[in-house]
């Protein structure tokens, strides 16, 4: 199909493109077309500006560009269209070949008469659109050099801006990073814990067995050192290690005395006390990220977190890519999220497929009886899905959703064990905005609402009023239209009566004459 004209969206304006020869009379073969787009003299002879729609500013070619890319007919777009392309008929198509596929569509819906090409769905299209790019500097020649430049930098910096713009409160990416990091540094942890009980084992092998706990062990392990310099006045540091227990912190001086352990030279103990601080100050790190954890998922998903706990909703937000990813989905998937290789191997194999995937780690899982497992399961996602949605959707923060949620899970798991009967959904989620506008203090929306109707009617009254104002004083103009033209009617009336008198009275003076006369 030829093309006729072409839409070239540049950060100048709008500019409209006759296509006057067209490409099958300039070569048959589409290299001899790509070799025309690149020399400038034979490609102006093939296009010819029709008109230039220039923007007013930054900000409307902003607008602009935004409804471009989101595929929106602006009305200034539209305008330029109706003022630059001529007006096709059943019998005349013009064809416009543009870059964007969904501006096409919204283009074909206002002009159904006008065939849309783009550059996905003709090659012609595209090497003449990379033509207008590359020469169109040129070819408008009310522009100055470097306008397209200019505006093109300043554009795509705020084009850019708007699109990297984000609400810090609901920033889930950070979410996303701290539980990657949290799973990695619990990897680590445990890696260096492992080397440091086996490094320092040597020395004093009974701390082990006293202390099972990492981060306690790596503080321990520098408030020793070397166990030969532990005495009884060491008794209350060590118990202010191991949470205040003094049976603890006994026992570990007691062992001191009778270790088994060899000495280390004063280079190895350097060596395990550095490792030990490295250790001691990773597992600080971590207990500082999980706190950030739990607060970034009191802000952004405060209703899943209340749920299902912070590390669970934080994994099922990262598996979905974010939260509006992890609302959109339905129950069935938020189910298995996690679960998708055994998923897989049962669709192969044809076997049962998964009954949970993430989930399994919350608490709820784990306290029910083998047979409601499924059921609980099921039940949960749902419950999961309704507080993200409330979470991705709601303007205000709260938990007070995700504590009414997690309550009705729990009366779900007594029903399942004793049978006793769960409350109804529609009364805790009653109960539950209730206590949201409790908390927040909003308003009886019926207020509001009898408010705006109130305006409304005012609104409605005035404007009536001042119709019927209007009406009135038509009626009154045309009334008195009205009455002039009947007097005016009247008067022409009298005037020929009058005249009409006139020529009778002269007639009959005219037969008394004669009648005299003869």
């Amino acid at each position: 199909m030829s093309v006729d004209y072409l839409l070239h969206e540049n950060p100048v304006g709008y500019a409209i493109f006759k296509v006057v020869a067209q490409p099958d009379t300039i070569g048959n073969r589409l290299k001899e077309v790509q070799a025309a787009v690149q020399d400038l003299d034979k490609f102006g002879k093939t296009v010819e500006l029709v008109g230039l729609a220039p923007f007013q500013g930054t900000q409307d070619a902003l607008q602009e560009i935004n409804d471009v890319s989101e595929g929106i007919l602006s009305d200034f777009l539209r305008a330029t269209l109706e003022t630059n392309l001529p007006k096709a008929g059943k019998k005349k198509t013009i064809t416009l070949g543009l870059s964007e596929k969904n501006l096409a569509g919204s283009i074909k819906a206002v002009f159904p008469n006008l065939a849309c090409e783009t550059a996905e769905t003709s090659e012609v299209v595209a090497d003449l659109l990379r033509g207008l790019r590359q020469h169109g500097q040129k070819l408008i020649k009310k522009l100055q050099p470097g306008d397209i430049e200019r505006s093109i930098l300043g554009l795509g910096h705020a084009y850019s801006r708007a699109k990297v713009k984000f609400s810090v409160q609901k920033n889930d990416n950070h979410i996303i990073q701290a539980i990657a990091t949290l799973d990695q540094i619990d990897k680590d942890l445990n890696q260096f814990c492992m080397r440091l009980r086996e490094n320092y084992g040597w020395h004093f092998p009974e701390l082990a067995k006293i202390v099972s706990n990492n981060e306690t062990y790596a503080k321990l392990v520098l408030a020793i050192g070397n166990k030969a310099r532990l005495t009884e006045d060491d008794l209350h540091d060590l118990a202010a290690i191991v949470e205040d227990d003094e049976s603890i912190a006994q026992a570990i001086i007691k062992a001191a005395r009778t270790s088994m352990g060899r000495d280390l030279s004063e280079a190895d103990m350097e060596i395990v006390m550095a490792f030990a601080k490295r250790t001691a100050s990773l597992a600080a790190y971590r207990k500082s990220l999980s706190s950030y954890l739990s607060s970034r998922m009191g802000t952004v998903a405060p209703n899943l977190a209340a749920l299902i706990g912070d590390t669970v909703g934080a994994r099922l937000i990262s598996k979905a890519g974010s939260l509006t990813n992890l609302s959109k989905y339905p129950a069935s998937t938020v189910q298995i999220l996690g679960a998708e290789k055994a998923l897989f191997r049962a669709l192969k194999t044809k076997g049962n497929t998964p009954k949970y995937g993430l989930i399994y780690h919350s608490s709820f899982i784990g306290r029910t009886g083998a047979k409601s497992k499924g059921r609980i399961s099921r039940f949960l996602a749902n419950k999961c899905s309704i507080a993200s949605r409330i979470d991705n959707f709601s303007e205000a923060p709260t938990s007070k959703f995700g504590e009414a949620l997690r309550r009705q899970v729990d009366e779900r798991i007594e029903f399942y064990a004793t049978g006793a009967p769960p409350a109804k959904n529609s009364v805790v989620m009653q109960g539950a905005i209730d206590s949201v506008r409790a908390d927040i203090e909003m308003e009886d929306p019926t207020a509001d609402a009898a408010e705006d109707a109130i305006m409304a009617d005012g609104v409605t009254a005035a404007a009536t009023e001042q119709a019927l104002r209007k009406k009135k004083e038509k009626k009154k103009a045309k009334k008195a239209d009205a009455d002039e033209e009947v007097v005016s009617e009247k008067k022409s009336k009298k005037e020929k009566k009058r005249k009409h008198g006139e020529d009778e009275d002269g007639e009959s003076k005219k037969k008394k004459k004669k009648s005299k006369s003869s």
